[in-house]
């Protein structure tokens, strides 16, 4: 198993705070950076400074990291036009010497879209079946030929498809709760899938649907990689818990029975029981991103004691 960094910035962070988190993922032995892909901050925070863009900060991670992946969980399908897409995330996989993983979603938040002028289609996972399509087949184009889609959203004709990814395929992430589509997207389209903020029963079950998915599409089950994204409040007595729970307005029963919160040992147990139902990867949801102790102890006390 291993184990990565998961942030929302929308709640209200600079640049310069991601990268010093990045930089501290990197230092700590995690796999990973993620950002979350928002507009508007969520509840009541006030979101200060404002939002950060998901590409344009992961594009100074890829100049300012060496070792770890980066990625999205997930980019928007409704902020971006799929052609568009594929060449950002192509030169910040150049830019990155190969790190980068996409995850990609329908959006769902249509405040944020309201907010800053974005059209909010009422057809969303059927766009999204269609940028998959356009993206990874952008992708897998040789070099020399053209691309064409003629979609119900989307049409692309004689496409140069370029540029080119330094990878040679950029992990894709699918990730949802859907019963039907998702796992049937995830199962065609998808490297990895990814169950959100969701109960070990219903990360068992999720992790089915999406393997018969795969199966039914031609692909082994195990071609995809299973993941889990929960939010982490680890402290080493109960007093820290509660601190750090606090600090993100959270209740502690509330963060024990539906994230990573505890001690490390309950912690490490917990991550345990989502491994027996099929986890390969957990994204700890970081929401206090000034507190790098909270990092070093996950690392120290919870990654040490499972890969």
């Amino acid at each position: 198993m291993d184990f990565r960094i998961f942030t929302e910035p929308q709640q209200g962070a600079t640049y310069d705070t991601l990268l010093t988190v990045a930089k501290a993922t990197e230092d700590l032995g995690f796999d990973a950076f993620f950002r979350s892909d928002h507009y508007l901050r969520m509840g009541s925070v006030d979101g200060l400074p404002g939002p950060t863009d998901a590409w344009i900060t992961l594009a100074g991670l890829a100049r300012e990291t060496k070792r770890i992946r980066l990625g999205t969980l997930m980019t928007a399908g409704t902020f971006r036009l799929p052609g568009v897409l594929a060449i950002q995330v192509a030169q910040v996989d150049q830019m990155s010497g190969g790190r980068i993983e996409l995850g990609l979603g329908a959006g769902w938040f249509e405040e944020e879209h309201k907010a800053y002028g974005i059209p909010f289609p009422k057809e969303k996972i059927g766009r999204l079946e269609e940028q998959l399509e356009i993206v990874t087949g952008l992708w897998a184009t040789e070099v020399g030929k053209t691309f064409d889609f003629h979609g119900t959203y989307y049409d692309l004709t004689e496409s140069p498809a370029l540029p080119k990814p330094a990878q040679a395929r950029v992990p894709v992430l699918i990730g949802g709760h859907g019963a039907t589509r998702t796992p049937r997207l995830a199962g065609r389209y998808a490297d990895e899938f990814n169950m959100p903020f969701a109960s070990i029963e219903d990360t068992e079950r999720q992790f089915g649907r999406v393997r018969a998915a795969a199966e039914e599409a031609g692909r082994p089950a195990g071609a995809l990689t299973y993941s889990n994204a929960l939010v982490a409040c680890v402290g080493k007595d109960d007093a820290e818990v509660a601190r750090r729970a606090a600090a993100i307005g959270r209740e502690v029963d509330d963060l024990k029975a539906n994230g990573l919160a505890g001690s490390p040992a309950e912690v490490v147990e917990k991550i345990g029981r989502y491994a027996d139902a099929g986890a390969q990867r957990i994204y700890f949801q970081i929401l206090d991103l000034d507190d790098l102790d909270h990092l070093e102890l996950i690392s120290s006390r919870v990654q040490s004691q499972l890969t």
